[in-house]
């Protein structure tokens, strides 16, 4: 029997809510209905798209007028060795000028004289008492706009931060700004040798950053930080294992402390390093879900910071259980793991316990593991005994009261075998690509190490780093260096370091902080791309046609497409490059104009422009349609805009002055975008002109050209174009190029979004198709043409395609809100009210339907409109799916309670507190004590950046599930089990289109609510993150280590010593905290505590 309302029925599978089975014996009536109803849909769109799309007459005007260009062929292994070699030249001046640089800081630092009495001139001391005197004196400088690096820049002189925990007038600072002085000049000649060159950087070890130009406003570094690529310019990878001692003396402030200094020592990581984080009393276990040292990327990091939070303090201090784990973390050889430097970072309140006899089992004699301790908090703990297992085991002991410097210094130490080695450790390291501070967008910088040469009066080396030199590179300056638009459509052309591949020229959110964006997560992943990877990071060239997945621009589709992969190295540096070609961008048009078309002048026109210029004027849009023309660097002078009637005028004020044939413009990008003006005004002339655009309801047409022209009919439509002027990154466009037919594309809605506004706007939908050419047997895709259907109208139509009626009985029913006939399923008729008549597309989003309450969803997400329904096309395989994460989205952060007027983080004692004699001796009272006597020696950490009620957007993971068609093409009925109630449905693809046609019942019952599909969701982390580590992709370590050299000498471990304060400054500044608190000028705002 055929399952009838109330029937129990056994379900096909098991895939989610919503279960349907096929039902074989649906009433033969429905099929016929069905396979009419499609076919008449079918004819309508060919028939508009014939009528006015003028594919074909678009075939003929490009024939006519092939005297004006050639078809040329790109050649993906040629086009990979020249665009790899043009950036190995433009990286080796940059590399040039890194040695010029730190060859000349390390002579320039061994020439110095120490200065034990240097001082600061007065008018250089903003707080000296001398400033008004000396003004006359002071340097006046000026600062003038510049394109390269877009802020006001001084040619004339660097500029110079330090870090406000860094006292500006200690020795050691005045010392080296001495000397650091003299890199100016070697800055200046790098820039008369090397005018492209963006920022020259020294990042000192000390915190000192000398960099130029000098620029205005300038605030490079955050408090404590090093530039970027500092930390892997200073030392070689690291295997770390950082153990927190949280037993129960470590309380309050102190454990506060304990994990900001966790958070801060996970900062000195880079995507070279692997860590693990453990906390430990009587027993260590990991904070986190990770069982084993993982990547120290961004990701897992941010999962360390997370689960440090929960860290609790109790139980008694067990520093063997705390280092055995930690050595245990560290002989693991099973796992993806730096091998190179290995370490264990302990921070603890302090103990008396030397554990000498685990160092004796783990680590003695060889010691190739270094152990650096960090007393954190006041205390009054004896730190011998921590001095002893640092210095024992070639590490640093050292205070860590929260501020970034205690973090970083163990990088000194790290950094001895590096100078030891002396030219050999000297490689260039170039960084992730991560966001400039100073405006230059996205960047990545050269590094070298700068060695101290000073020997000591027994000739001994000196074995400290001075500082890292760093150059940057814009990613646009490499982008330049590529065919952007004669390999139209390609899905990415990227570089790749041993380490990870990160696409070049993906559309990336500009985060401050370094990227990290692995080349399987930039596409969808499978196995072919895995294997592409790999060979990619061992060095090697290759290529690969292969049958993929890939998203739209839009994020909103997934197309199963064909793509060419071509990748090779670039000599002398750690990345490769790759290329990936779609099939129609083999072939390409280059127009050939000749003289006598470039010249001739227009009679109409007032100005001297070329004949074809006359269509790109305003006073031509009312007759010839508007023009949006891409915004391409057509010639150096031309002024860019984001503004595209803007951009259109600088383009034609710029046509006026110069030729197209000028040697500053770029006569490939000039010229066909004048080929292809001429052709869409041909179109114009031929097709659009002559139809009436209101016959078949639509708002527009259109053509958009590889050329850069999007030319929309008529003039008044473009108030409503949304798309990009860019074709190449307008999704339409694309979409079109991958797939063959009529491609759909209804106004996107996000689930949020209240609907669309149909009574005050007119919506469309856009229908666009690939014009392809064959040319002396050279296949090829120049131009997508298409239409913008009226969305009302259409809809209205579409009940009468979905019926049995013609246009002629469309006014027979007003009154009835559904037009798709009854018909009978066994004895049970379905009344025309009940039945819903749905147009989907490939991604799952609402086209058309004949409900009326759904044309306001148009563009939404079905399942936003019809949850059981669209489970149920996914539950039987009209729809695949596909996961992935985006790790570069944004999220705004959630703003934090202000439940009294305190500042955050700073307990202010109440005045029965104050008159108990009990409370004065307690540990609260001291905690507090303690918490304003750091703010006062370290006032960073109260100081939040923020401007009170100003909270900044932050990283956050995207889950992402795109939806496409499976493999299912034929009709197919099913009826969805919904427990005392059933609901029938019926789905038929629409050929030659991205279309599926559905009919189904209304849900008459409640049993029939589903969970929705959701297309797209937030997340604060990949839930899959701690199984992703398993399963850790595969990388290559750098080539060569410094971790160990026999003439180290660590004779100066064990200076660092905690600061214990004399009991007359403890009682006098708990008075000062006392009256701070009650007074009306509270303490500045913690931050992180």
């Amino acid at each position: 029997p055929v399952g009838r309302p109330g029937s129990q029925l056994p379900l096909s599978r098991a895939r989610g809510e919503g279960h349907a089975m096929a039902a074989p014996g649906p009433s033969r009536c429905l099929g016929r209905h069905m396979q009419y109803w499609a076919r008449r849909l079918e004819q309508e769109i060919d028939g508009v798209m014939r009528i006015f799309g003028g594919v074909q007459q678009l075939r003929k005007i490009y024939d006519d007028n092939k005297n004006l260009f050639e078809v040329k062929e790109n050649v993906p292994r040629k086009l990979v060795e020249k665009v790899a070699g043009d950036i190995e030249s433009l990286l080796a001046k940059k590399v040039r000028a890194l040695k010029r640089l730190a060859n000349a800081a390390e002579k320039f630092q061994k020439a110095h004289h120490w200065q034990d009495n240097i001082r600061v001139r007065p008018h250089d001391d903003p707080d000296g008492e001398e400033i008004e005197r000396e003004k006359s004196n002071s340097l006046k400088l000026e600062f003038t706009d510049d394109d390269n690096f877009k802020t006001k820049v001084n040619y004339s002189y660097a500029a110079v931060q330090i870090p406000t925990d860094i006292y500006k007038g200690s020795t050691v600072i005045l010392n080296e700004l001495n000397w650091t002085q003299a890199l100016e000049d070697v800055f200046i000649e790098n820039r008369k040798e090397d005018p492209s060159l963006l920022w020259q950087v020294f990042g000192s070890a000390t915190g000192v950053t000398r960099y130029y130009p000098g620029a205005w406003p300038f605030s490079l570094l955050d408090v404590g930080e090093r530039p970027p690529g500092y930390i892997q310019g200073a030392s070689s990878p690291k295997d770390m294992v950082i153990i927190v001692d949280v037993s129960g003396s470590v309380s309050g402030l102190t454990l506060k402390l304990m994990k900001t200094s966790v958070y801060e020592m996970l900062d000195t990581l880079s995507d070279d390093d692997y860590v693990n984080v453990a906390s430990f009393n009587e027993k260590a276990k990991p904070v986190s879900c990770f069982k084993h040292l993982v990547q120290a990327n961004i990701r897992n990091k941010k999962v360390f910071k997370e689960d440090v939070q929960g860290m609790v303090a109790k139980g008694t201090t067990d520093y063997k259980a705390g280092f055995e784990y930690a050595f245990d973390q560290l002989q693991n050889s099973n796992i993806t793991r730096a091998n190179c430097n290995k370490m264990i970072m302990m921070f603890t309140d302090g103990g008396e316990d030397r554990v000498q006899d685990v160092f004796e089992k783990y680590n003695w004699p060889n010691k190739t593991v270094r152990v650096f301790t960090f007393s954190v908090g006041q205390h009054n703990y004896d730190v011998t005994p921590l001095q002893w297992m640092a210095c024992a085991n070639k590490g640093e002991q050292g205070w860590h009261p929260g501020g970034t410097g205690g973090c970083r210094e163990y990088l000194d130490v790290l950094g001895r075998p590096m100078v030891l080695a002396g030219n050999r450790a000297k490689q260039v390291q170039w960084t992730n690509v991560y966001q400039d501070a100073l405006g230059l967008g996205l960047v990545v910088t050269g590094t070298l190490p700068v060695f101290n040469l000073t020997e000591d009066s027994s000739d001994r080396k000196n074995q400290l780093i001075l500082g890292v030199m760093g150059i940057d590179v814009a990613l646009n300056d490499i982008k330049r260096l590529t065919p952007r638009y004669n390999v139209r459509g390609a899905a990415a052309v990227g570089a790749l370091s041993p380490s990870l591949a990160l696409p070049f020229f993906l559309q990336i959110i500009n985060f401050r902080e370094p990227v990290t964006l692995d080349f399987l997560d930039a596409e969808l992943e499978d196995e072919n791309k895995e294997e592409i990877r790999r060979s990619m990071i061992d060095g090697n060239d290759g290529q690969r046609f292969i049958k993929t997945l890939i998203k739209s621009l839009d994020e909103q589709y997934i197309d199963e497409v064909f793509r060419t992969y071509t990748w090779a190295p670039i000599k002398s540096t750690n990345y490769s490059l790759g290329l990936v070609l779609p099939p129609y961008s083999t072939y390409y048009i280059q127009a050939n104009l000749s003289d006598q078309i470039l010249q001739v002048k227009s009679p109409c026109l007032p100005i001297s422009l070329p004949v074809y210029f006359e269509y790109l004027l305003p006073n031509s849009f009312e007759s010839e349609g508007h023009v949006f023309i891409a915004p391409r660097e057509y010639c150096k002078d031309l002024d860019l805009s984001d503004n595209n009637t803007e951009f259109l005028e600088n383009f034609i004020a710029l046509m006026e002055k110069v030729t197209p044939d000028s040697k500053q413009c770029d006569n490939f990008l000039l010229h066909n975008l004048i080929l292809d003006t001429g052709i869409t005004q041909q179109l114009v002339e031929q097709v659009w002109k002559d139809q009436d655009l209101n016959t078949y309801s639509l708002l527009a047409v259109f053509a958009a050209t590889d050329g850069g022209i999007t030319r929309v009919f008529p003039n008044k439509a473009a108030d409503d174009w949304e798309e990009e002027p860019e074709p190449f990154n307008a999704s339409f466009y694309r979409r079109s190029l991958d797939n063959k037919g009529y491609i759909f594309k209804p106004p996107y809605q996000d689930a949020g979004y209240r609907g669309l506004d149909l009574e005050n706007n007119t919506i469309g939908i856009l229908v666009s198709t690939a014009v392809e050419l064959s040319i002396g047997g050279k296949t090829l895709k120049p131009a997508v043409v298409g239409v913008k259907l009226d969305l009302e109208a259409w809809a209205e139509k579409f009940k009468v395609l979905a019926s049995n009626r013609t246009d002629r009985d469309q006014g027979d029913h007003p009154a009835n809100p559904s037009l798709c006939p009854a018909f009978e399923l066994d004895d049970t008729a379905l009344l025309p009210q009940d039945l819903i008549c749905v147009l989907i597309d490939d991604g799952g989003f609402l086209v058309l339907s004949n409900q009326e309450d759904h044309w306001y969803q148009v563009g939404k997400f079905f399942s936003e409109v019809d949850a059981n329904l669209m489970s149920a096309l996914y539950n039987n395989s009209f729809y695949a799916r596909k996961e992935s994460y985006d790790f570069q989205s944004v999220c705004a952060p959630e703003a934090p309670s202000n439940t009294g007027a305190a500042p955050r983080g700073v307990f202010v004692p109440t005045v029965a507190d104050l008159l108990s004699l009990a409370w004065w001796t307690s540990a609260a009272a001291w905690s507090l004590f303690q918490q304003f006597l750091y703010s006062l020696t370290y006032s960073s950490w109260f100081q939040t950046g923020q401007s009170p009620g100003s909270f900044e957007e932050t990283s956050c993971i995207m889950k992402q599930t795109q939806y496409y068609f499976s493999t299912v093409n034929a009709t197919y009925n099913a009826i969805i089990d919904c427990g005392n109630c059933s609901r029938l449905f019926h789905a038929q693809r629409l050929a030659n289109t991205n279309l599926l046609f559905v009919v189904a019942d209304k849900p008459l019952c409640s049993q029939c609510e589903s969970v929705k599909l959701l297309q797209l969701h937030l997340t604060e982390m990949d839930p899959n993150q701690c199984e992703l580590v398993d399963r850790p992709r595969y990388r290559k370590g750098p080539h060569i280590c410094f971790d160990y050299n026999a003439t180290e000498d660590t004779s100066d471990c064990g200076r660092g010593a905690s600061f214990s304060p004399s009991l007359g400054v403890l009682l006098s500044l708990q008075l000062l905290l006392l009256y701070s608190s009650t007074s009306r000028h509270p303490l500045p705002p913690a931050a992180c505590l």
